[in-house]
């Protein structure tokens, strides 16, 4: 699991925004599995799907991504 934190910060920001890991993917058109992987820090993030997180959970790209190194 390389990517323990920043999928802490994912589920961490998606719970303070109140949302369910179904409401969230619905949101963002995609499955409940990709964002399940991705809060388990099991899938490589697609950078473009965390814009689209940050976005719809109306936080910065910067905030979401804080101390996560995308060369990864």
């Amino acid at each position: 699991m390389e990517y323990d934190q920043l999928a802490g910060r994912v589920r961490a920001f998606r719970k303070l925004k109140g949302y369910t890991q179904q409401e969230l993917a619905a949101k963002l058109d995609v499955s409940v599995a990709v964002l399940g992987s991705l809060e388990r820090g099991t899938r490589k993030p697609d950078p473009k799907l965390l814009e689209r997180i940050s976005e719809t959970l109306g936080i910065s790209y910067r905030e979401l991504t804080a101390n996560y190194n995308n060369s990864n």
